[in-house]
């Protein structure tokens, strides 16, 4: 049996012409989408810049942008070639909806993430205590805030977690209130005490003139009257003026006669007779 080539050329021409159109308008299609996904994803990144987001928002919300925008470029290209989209849409669909379930945990991470980001109780550098730790952010991450705490360990905390409770951000203002008790006697001369605490606190390099230090009688304990101190210092300096003058007080108690007092407890022994 002889077969016809010409009749089997004439035959498939049509079904390959139209399949070379196809392919033709489906690489144009994908080149012409993948310029505008990149278009689009630059312009989302630079209103994201001006308003001041930060990088790591930025850097996320481009890639999804840019993700979704390829994503249905691919699709019109399946398209394009003559493929039914409809149930692969479908299908696509509920594949995402299992992952979005099995994955619950780590999308409210994301989400705290981004509100964390976008709304900045804290930035990187910042000294904040959240989620029970204490420690400067050393990163700002979409599912993890890492902070490292004053003895060097590095805590990697959920930020879902951050969110759902208090944050305190001990970085935020560039002053800060430090609050020192002194204790002394009751036999001791309460306006010679004030006069010696003003004095450390007026020679003190740390505390600031404004707002005003107190120092002020506050309580009238079982072993001792306790003074509150209260200078206000730079947040950096906090911790060097809460050392030194600390030590201060005690060293110039001690000059000045002053004493702390501590508690004490008398032991009477009673010997009964036989």
């Amino acid at each position: 049996m002889e077969v016809d080539i010409n009749a089997l050329i004439e035959q498939f021409q049509p079904m390959v012409v139209d399949a070379a159109i196809a392919l033709v308008k489906a690489i144009a299609f994908f080149v012409i989408g993948r310029w505008v996904a990149k278009a689009v994803t630059k312009a989302v990144k630079k209103a994201m810049a001006r308003s001041d987001v930060e990088d790591t928002l930025e850097t996320f919300v481009g890639n999804i942008v840019y993700t979704v925008l390829m994503a249905a470029v691919l699709l019109g290209v399946i398209s394009t070639l003559g493929v039914e989209v409809t149930s692969l849409v479908a299908l696509l669909g509920a594949a995402g909806l299992a992952v979005g379930l099995a994955l619950q945990g780590s999308l409210s991470n994301f989400a705290a993430g981004v509100l964390i980001i976008l709304f900045k109780p804290y930035r990187v550098g910042d000294y904040i205590e959240a989620a029970g730790v204490a420690g400067s952010v050393e990163s700002l991450q979409i599912f993890t805030t890492v902070l490292k705490t004053p003895d060097n360990k590095v805590v990697i905390v959920p930020n879902s977690q951050v969110t759902d409770g208090v944050i305190t951000n001990y970085s935020t203002n560039d002053t800060r209130r430090l609050d020192l008790i002194a204790g002394v006697s009751y036999s001791d001369d309460l306006d010679k005490v004030r006069n010696v605490l003003t004095e450390i606190i007026d020679e003190s390099q740390y505390v600031l003139d404004t707002p005003a230090p107190t120092i002020a009688v506050s309580e009238l304990a079982d072993s001792s009257v306790n003074f509150v101190v209260r200078p206000w210092v730079k947040t950096a300096d906090y911790w060097n003026a809460h050392f030194t003058i600390t030590e201060t007080i005690k060293k110039r108690f001690d000059a000045e006669g002053i004493s702390i007092p501590f508690p004490q407890q008398d032991v009477y022994v009673h010997q009964v007779g036989d």
